[in-house]
């Protein structure tokens, strides 16, 4: 008697983890948001070093405005204290924060090209389950998202050379400094979820997953220095860790109901 192997969720999942992680590796844009990634931390700290000091006036006011760069190349990975996390200068709002939004756009055009191209008809046809593939594409997306984060760090790092700003550490040390990384790399477990889900909402509408990725993407922007300071400690990776987790169950469940509800058309 033939003794046919159980196709089990494990195998499944590691099959279509398997494509879409090579999709990933051979899609054009994950290369070219990796190489946004690195090259934008440079230019805002070379640039903002060189607007350091430079006044501005209002026209109609007369207001003098004072441009404010970075202190420290630190300053762009993360605020050291609550008040400085809700300010809404320019070190507050051109920071590695920013990154979310990248991975937004990212999710974004990687899950809907498989409704435009006709991949997800031809994938759900064939009986793949739809809870395989919102695991596997938020695993994908996930690593993607990480990746992304380093790629800003590397990119912080030498943007700090060529400005010539200090890399001295007060208030914190090197092991908060990767606390906070690692939250802020959990905290795309979050954001992905969410992106995914506005992905399958929109379908081959690439315009509207954007849309409603960056949507609420800002509305959760100004959470994201909060959890995650640059004097970040351990209880800051589990609160991170658990989030993600728990999004990511339950957005999860949403995005497989919509595939399972809706036409993949």
């Amino acid at each position: 008697m033939v003794d046919f192997e159980k196709n089990t969720f494990g195998k499944r999942l590691k099959s279509m983890f398997a494509v879409d992680f090579k999709r990933m590796l051979v899609s054009p844009v994950f290369y070219i948001m990796i190489g946004v990634s690195l090259v934008m931390p440079i230019l805002i700290l070379v640039m903002t070093t060189m607007m350091d000091g430079s006044v501005s006036v209002n026209p109609q006011t007369g207001e003098e405005t004072v441009m404010e760069g970075f202190k420290s190349v630190w300053q762009i990975i993360g605020a050291s204290t609550e008040s400085s996390a809700m300010s809404m200068d320019i070190t507050s709002m051109c920071n590695i924060n920013m990154m979310y939004f990248v991975i937004a756009v990212f999710v974004c055009i990687f899950v809907c090209s498989d409704f435009t191209s006709g991949y997800a008809k031809n994938l759900f046809t064939v009986r793949s389950k739809k809870d395989d593939y919102v695991v596997s594409k938020t695993i994908v997306c996930f690593i993607a998202g990480a990746i992304m984060l380093a790629a800003f760090f590397i990119g912080s790092m030498l943007g700090g050379v060529f400005a010539g700003l200090p890399f001295a550490m007060e208030g914190f040390s090197v092991i908060n400094v990767i606390m906070c990384m690692l939250s802020k790399i959990l905290l795309v477990g979050i954001f992905v979820s969410i992106f995914l889900l506005a992905s399958v909402i929109a379908k081959q509408k690439l315009w509207l997953a954007i849309l409603l990725s960056l949507g609420i993407g800002m509305l959760m922007f100004t959470m994201v220095p909060m959890i995650t300071p640059i004097n970040s400690g351990f209880m800051n990776v589990v609160l991170c860790l658990a989030g993600s987790v728990l999004f990511a169950i339950g957005i999860g469940f949403g995005s497989k109901a919509i595939l399972s509800k809706s036409s993949l058309i």
